[in-house]
């Protein structure tokens, strides 16, 4: 289940995000720079707060170079607003995944199916 943000534990900003991924992933903003052709300049204003609503296109680019959901920095950069978790499309959790293999799908599918087994078992 996931936590809303309260006053005492506000979710990262888009800035603060990122600098955060590139540092818990080991990258320097050059490394960055080569691999996604946003230059380091930009990427040190996005990370500073600067430059708070980059395009699109720029957030493309890094949620694939670092591997994670386009929709979650979309929301982070303020283009998106967030669902609430009941309401999420199955297609943006999956997303969150990254590449899974057909035998991880596999698994999946059937925890859910367990899981909403259980929903109705319990009448709910």
């Amino acid at each position: 289940m996931e936590k809303s943000p309260s006053k005492e534990n506000p979710e990262p900003t888009l800035g603060a995000y990122l600098k955060t991924l590139r540092g818990s992933r080991g990258f320097s903003l050059r490394e960055v720079e080569e691999a996604t052709d946003v230059s380091n300049a930009y990427l040190s204003q996005l990370e500073n707060e600067k430059i708070s609503k980059p395009s699109p296109h720029i957030l493309h680019k890094l949620a694939g170079f670092y591997g994670i959901a386009y929709e979650l920095l979309m929301e982070k950069a303020g283009y998106i607003k967030r669902e609430p978790v009941a309401e999420r499309s199955g297609r943006v959790a999956a997303s969150s995944l990254g590449t899974i293999s057909r035998d991880e799908e596999t698994a999946l599918l059937e925890y859910l199916s367990f899981i909403r087994s259980q929903k109705r078992k319990k009448g709910g």
